[in-house]
């Protein structure tokens, strides 16, 4: 470790971070329970676009963490909250779940196969050759194209999966257009969270597993990192960047507060 922890309040990746695949990492449930008795705030900000506030607070519930549905933010809200300032009660093809329909349908857009104004992928559990022609066909007639993160792989029980940013490739080989993506490590999540906690970045640590979204993303909107080796990042993997974490622990059981 550089330093003492400075960080008096917290943004939390979730997979890799509380959780890999279905499995609560161990010592989870307690270093939220710290948090919530020394009065810390806390938001759990993920890249994942599949699930609702609500799904995500069962799924915590579920592991025994106990948390308020508004302690989430995903990259699915994040992307609403653009195209709500963007192009208000807009329309949009979308490749995703739950999540990210709800988001959109909160805030006025309509979800449609016909002319819309946005392309928006997402994460989802399946992905069929319909839904990417019908995506490859808009884009190509010049469709804006956004993409809820760039993540490549995420972590399950028995390693890793495809994410959003490989089928994100797949559409910008086919079209030779790049998305927009939302989610870490771009700077306009990051602000979105910060505003939610009502906090300043120079007191709030993000803590994730991946070097390439969450710590580049603290880096570049100066909050202290910590970077927890429990889901993507490996040890190994550090050289492979010019910039380095703040701290580094096994996983986030070990962070003190």
């Amino acid at each position: 470790m550089k330093r003492e922890q400075r960080a008096k309040h917290y943004v939390m990746d979730m997979d890799g971070v509380i959780y890999r695949g279905n499995k609560m990492i161990p010592g989870a449930d307690r270093f939220v329970k710290r948090l919530k008795a020394l009065g810390r705030k806390f938001l759990f900000l993920t890249n994942s676009s599949e699930s609702t506030q609500g799904e995500l607070q069962r799924r915590l519930s579920n592991m025994g963490i106990e948390v308020e549905a508004k302690t989430f933010y995903t990259s699915a809200l994040a992307t609403a909250a653009f195209l709500q300032a963007q192009k208000p009660r807009g329309k949009a093809f979308i490749i995703g779940e739950r999540g990210l329909e709800e988001a959109l349908v909160h805030i006025g857009y309509t979800i449609t196969e016909k002319d819309p104004d946005y392309v928006i992928l997402g994460q989802k559990r399946t992905y069929d050759s319909y839904q990417f022609a019908t995506a490859i066909r808009f884009i190509q007639e010049g469709v804006p194209f956004i993409a809820t993160n760039s993540d490549v792989t995420g972590p399950i029980d028995e390693g890793i999966m495809p994410a959003c940013g490989s089928f994100a490739a797949l559409l910008e080989k086919a079209t030779g257009r790049t998305p927009y993506f939302i989610g870490k490590p771009n700077p306009l999540i990051m602000r979105t969270a910060l505003r939610s906690l009502d906090v300043h970045s120079t007191e709030t640590a993000i803590i994730g597993d991946r070097m390439d979204t969450d710590i580049v993303a603290g880096i570049e909107s100066g909050m202290e990192t910590i970077l927890v080796l429990s889901g993507v990042t490996g040890r190994e993997d550090l050289v492979k960047y010019p910039y380095r974490p703040d701290f580094i622990f096994n996983s986030i059981a070990d962070i003190e507060l």
